[in-house]
């Protein structure tokens, strides 16, 4: 087990980039393994997660060699994955196994995906039971509803899929899966989620349409496949977020973050922070791989309480930890509604950050679909938290990092149990933070 220990009392300083994104960094090794010939992705994210799906394809008969600044994928044609010699370890990455199953569905051989504990405990039904209508043959614990699933390949036929919940991992899952259906695969989501798949399959050119009502219609089994493409990894939004956050609440604050993905589907916290009163400048937008990209600079300033609704949960589903902690230092009241869905994410993010925030003096009241923070700043300015004798990660990266991000606005200094779980996304988490921190003015 390893600690974090936050040292609180200079701001945050000067330029810094942060890891490529970590959905992207999945979405680009599934197709450039599916593709025609060499690939490269450049700038991937370097976490746990994304290594382990690099590792699964490996074990599917992928050749992949890696760099500290790229990937390159020999592809091996649509059909070109082959049977693996032993399960496939997905550690702690939800987006890993749950797209891993809906591409494994299809294929013509038997696979079976695990993870690490936390992994074991989520919800897996969500993407089992449109693959079984789609004629998946998949086993798993609690009749499939949690991992390790065991896939036994089988043809596939296209479905009608409406979603209860905006996600893009089941979309991303059942999309995968219709690539290797026959017939037409539609799907409809009650809002729309992340859109990176979408993105990608165009950037690929993989023919997939968008009907006026939101739908999305994919043709199975494609005539002519994809070749090996050049892909350019944009910074984490997800990442980023903890500086933006860190640099808004840090009195004399004053960063640039270089590259990050500007994807109008993450970037809700932007949203949010700028209505709250955030000072964020949005600088040289452009593209990359199908996605826009910008320069962000963040000035310090005072913080209020604003209503968060469901409409928006879903383009803050990662940012939500560190939005708590805004919230917590905010003058005013900061309500969170239709934010269900946290709850089953690497740990029940509503329960955990309400526990470790009031640890650490913050007033929250804790409802099943989010929460009530009332802000500690008043006068015009920010509150502070104070250092919590316990602070615990519970095993997830974001809850550790927006702990560290509060414990900066603290009188004196703190320690994080357990935050080992961060290199699943942000490895050079704590020297990019420090780097801030002792940076000049």
């Amino acid at each position: 087990m390893t600690s974090l220990t936050i040292t609180p009392g200079r701001p945050l300083r000067g330029t810094t980039i942060v890891p490529g994104d970590k959905s992207l960094t999945h979405r680009a090794i599934i197709l450039t393994a599916l593709a025609e010939g060499t690939s490269t992705i450049a700038g991937y994210c370097q976490g746990e997660d994304c290594l382990n799906t690099m590792r699964a394809f490996q074990g599917l008969g992928i050749p992949i060699t890696q760099t500290p600044t790229e990937l390159t994928v020999c592809g091996k044609g649509f059909w070109g994955l082959s049977e693996p010699t032993g399960p496939i370890d997905c550690g702690n990455s939800g987006t890993g196994i749950r797209l891993l199953t809906g591409l494994l569905a299809g294929q013509d051989f038997f696979s079976i995906l695990t993870g690490d504990e936390s992994i074991r405990r989520r919800p897996m039904g969500r993407v089992v039971k449109p693959l079984r209508e789609m004629g998946a043959v998949i086993g798993g614990g609690k009749g499939g509803e949690l991992a390790p699933l065991a896939i036994t390949g089988a043809g596939l036929h296209a479905i009608e899929y409406s979603s209860p919940v905006a996600s893009a991992q089941i979309k991303s899952s059942l999309l995968l899966a219709g690539l290797f259906a026959q017939g037409q695969t539609r799907y409809k989501e009650p809002r729309l989620s992340r859109d990176h798949t979408e993105r990608m399959f165009q950037f690929f050119g993989i023919p997939l349409a968008k009907e006026d009502d939101g739908a999305l219609v994919l043709h199975g089994r494609p005539s002519v496949g994809w070749r090996g493409v050049h892909v350019t990894i944009p910074g984490d939004f997800s990442a980023a977020a903890f500086f933006i956050v860190g640099a808004t609440i840090v009195r004399g604050s004053d960063i640039t973050i270089y590259n990050v993905g500007m994807n109008p589907t993450r970037t809700g916290l932007l949203e949010i922070m700028k209505k709250m009163g955030a000072d964020i400048q949005v600088l040289g937008l452009r593209e990359a791989a199908g996605e826009p990209v910008a320069d962000l600079r963040v000035k310090s300033s005072a913080l209020k309480g604003v209503t968060i609704g469901q409409d928006l949960i879903p383009h803050t589903i990662d940012e939500f930890p560190v939005l708590c902690v805004a919230a917590a230092v905010a003058e005013g009241d900061t309500v969170i509604s239709g934010a269900e869905e946290l709850r089953v994410k690497e740990s029940d993010r509503i329960a955990t950050m309400s526990c470790e925030l009031q640890a650490m003096g913050a007033l929250i009241e804790e409802r099943p679909d989010g929460m009530v923070i009332r802000g500690l700043g008043q006068g015009g300015e920010n509150g502070r938290l104070n250092a919590a004798d316990k602070a615990q990660s519970h095993g997830d990266h974001r809850v550790a990092m927006s702990l560290a991000i509060g414990g900066l606005t603290a009188e004196q200094s703190m320690t994080i149990a357990d935050t080992s779980c961060v290199d699943t996304s942000f490895p050079n988490f704590e020297k990019t933070l420090t780097n801030l921190l002792t940076q000049p003015g």
